[in-house]
């Protein structure tokens, strides 16, 4: 009698379990009635994914490049120009020789880590310095001459992330500038113990992306480890990129963008951070630069002036690479890469559903 009791307790407690979640199931599909239509999510996340957001975090490091260059500066009467570049003996030409450097940060992605070789995907902008600078002589109505001022040659370049091995230097692998993509990597011995967490979610299709599709983003806008979010504008504007509203700043670039399909955490990388439109803007200052130092603004101002450009940016329209771009990329020149000893992971047979499914 109580065995038989037990089981008509037992099949009780399973016909709840089954209505409540019946009932869950059905709530869901009245409150979110396209969770399940295959396309990318345009409403705001319906449940918690902090876990995994944190996981992708991890995989996502800052990148600071600096070049070196050495400018060598002419006398008004050399009369050189651009064409004679390359027949000018630097040492004895120039009056006087002036050291300088460019540096640039943003965001890079890892998305390999085999016996010691370690991947990122970035964009090209971040590592990519001209080997070259030419500057002319200005003339009396403000435009430029044709004879050479200065000519900058770069002696060293170093690409770095911080939390990487042996000084965290790293090598530009593969670049495109025209389609502002780049490979960096690094070559570790296989025993080499340090903790890289690889972006293992899948790679969308950036081309599938609608108006108000909502996305997150990752960077290190001014050096900070950030997660945004944003809404798509402009899908396949161009077939290669699209916009979203994300407030843009120094360090963005490269920020991996992910779509959500089918609800969280079902997250597919769908674009990579390009840029945001801007304007350079002119203004006199004075000759000093000593923060220390402070003007009377009641007294005109007497001393030497410079000109000093800055660059304004237009925050809240940033341009996104679809992420398309770089996964042709990838496949233009796999077997470069496998030649390098980067052997990618089979991330380019992309499932059209998700691999990856939350069930309710």
């Amino acid at each position: 009698m109580i065995r038989k009791t037990n089981q008509l307790i037992i099949f009780a407690v399973l016909i709840l379990i089954s209505n409540l979640s019946c009932s869950s199931s059905s709530i869901y599909e009245k409150i979110y009635p396209t969770l399940n239509d295959g396309a990318y999510d345009s409403e705001f996340p319906y449940r918690n994914s902090s876990i995994q957001l944190e996981e992708i975090s991890g995989s996502i490091r800052l990148i600071n490049s600096i070049a070196f260059y050495t400018s060598y500066v002419f006398d008004s009467s050399s009369k050189f120009v651009a064409s004679s570049v390359g027949r000018i003996n630097f040492e004895k030409a120039s009056i006087e020789q002036i050291t300088f450097n460019r540096s640039a940060s943003g965001t890079a992605t890892i998305i390999m880590e085999n016996q010691g070789a370690v991947a990122l995907i970035s964009v090209a902008h971040i590592v990519s310095f001209p080997d070259t600078i030419i500057s002319h002589f200005v003339n009396l109505d403000g435009s430029f001459s044709q004879y050479i001022q200065s000519v900058s040659i770069k002696t060293k370049q170093t690409n770095y992330i911080p939390d990487f091995p042996d000084n965290g230097e790293v090598d530009i692998i593969l670049l495109d500038k025209f389609l502002d993509v780049a490979i960096l990597g690094r070559q570790y011995t296989p025993n080499k113990t340090f903790s890289i967490p690889v972006f293992k979610y899948p790679w969308g299709k950036s081309s599938e992306l609608e108006w108000g599709s909502f996305v997150y983003v990752f960077g290190f806008p001014m050096n900070y480890k950030m997660i945004s979010k944003a809404i798509v504008s402009s899908p396949n504007r161009d077939k290669h990129s699209f916009l979203i509203d994300a407030v843009f700043n120094r360090g963005y670039s490269g920020g991996i963008v992910l779509g959500i399909r089918d609800g969280v955490p079902n997250f597919e990388l769908v674009g990579l951070v390009r840029s945001v439109p801007a304007e350079y803007e002119y203004t006199l200052r004075p000759l000093t630069k000593d923060h220390n130092f402070d003007f009377n603004p009641m007294l005109p101002y007497k001393g030497e002036i410079y000109v000093d450009k800055e660059q304004v940016l237009r925050t809240g329209i940033t341009k996104v690479i679809g992420i398309e771009v770089m996964k042709n990329f990838l496949i233009e020149h796999k077997q470069e890469l496998i030649q390098e000893g980067y052997p990618l992971p089979d991330i380019f047979n992309v499932p059209d559903k998700p691999s990856m499914k939350f069930i309710r």
